[in-house]
């Protein structure tokens, strides 16, 4: 059985350590993604953030933790990164045709076994029940 593939959140879940190799995952003033270096001092309990020595010998401080992902998981977290933009895409897809079907009135609703609205399935009888109780209302 193969493992699961690791998430962005999972790769960065850990505070890196001095002396750590790490590689950008974002544009920086004067660096761009995929700059390499080594953790030279790391800073904050709340907010972790970094000074690192790049290779090309600059040392900038004050790098986010969420701008910086190991070496060795750089490629890993690029795939990730990508894959959970299409998937985020997908669902945005997904709730903005539901909602659509929602907002079609009683006749897309009564026709529609279940309904996802934010994430919780709203079975057609009760989307049919307020479109009633709308109705009632506004006579």
């Amino acid at each position: 059985m193969a493992a699961a593939a690791a998430t962005t959140a999972e790769m960065q879940a850990r505070t890196l350590m001095r002396g750590e190799k790490v590689r950008l995952v974002a544009d920086r003033p004067g660096l761009s993604a995929g700059a390499g270096g080594k953790v030279a001092m790391a800073n904050g309990f709340a907010w972790r953030r970094y000074w690192v020595r790049f290779d090309d010998g600059r040392v900038v401080g004050h790098i986010d933790h969420g701008d910086l992902v190991r070496a060795r998981d750089y490629d890993g977290f690029l795939t990730a990164r990508d894959q959970e933009a299409e998937q985020a895409a997908a669902a945005a897809a997904e709730a903005s045709t539901t909602a659509a079907a929602v907002e079609a009135g009683p006749a897309a609703a009564a026709g529609a076994a279940e309904t996802v609205v934010n994430g919780v399935t709203v079975p057609a009888y009760l989307l049919q029940r307020s479109a009633d109780a709308r109705t009632r209302l506004s006579a």
